[in-house]
């Protein structure tokens, strides 16, 4: 079964009861963060973790379709992640008006269900 780690309370409304959802109550780096370290221990990248046209300091959530765990680390998985997690750093963070909030996470939705 797919597993979707997100930060966003409306993926995981959407999709809990199709998918696993592992909700983490974090920001970006947070999110990244727990999907290499899956990746690590061998579930595989599904979606790109940064998809979209959005910049990573442009909005503070993200959903992340992965595989179960296969037991085999995925190298491709594991240098995407990774590239991911560095470019995500080479980015300030934002401070995000609160009257943006479900309008950004909207927008991570429509993307996790494109890959969907």
């Amino acid at each position: 079964m797919d597993i979707l780690v997100t930060n966003n309370p409306l993926a995981q409304a959407q999709f809990q009861s199709e998918h696993r959802v592992i909700f983490l109550d974090t920001d970006l780096p947070g999110v990244l963060t727990h999907v290499r370290d899956l990746v690590h221990k061998g579930y595989k990248l599904l979606s790109h973790p940064l998809s979209g046209s959005v910049k990573p300091n442009d909005t503070p959530y993200k959903s992340v379709l992965i595989s179960d765990n296969s037991g085999v680390t995925d190298t491709q998985s594991v240098s995407i992640i990774e590239e991911c997690i560095q470019t995500v750093q080479k980015f300030p963070v934002k401070n995000i008006p609160e009257e943006y909030i479900h309008d950004l996470q909207t927008i991570d939705l429509t993307l996790i269900q494109s890959a969907l």
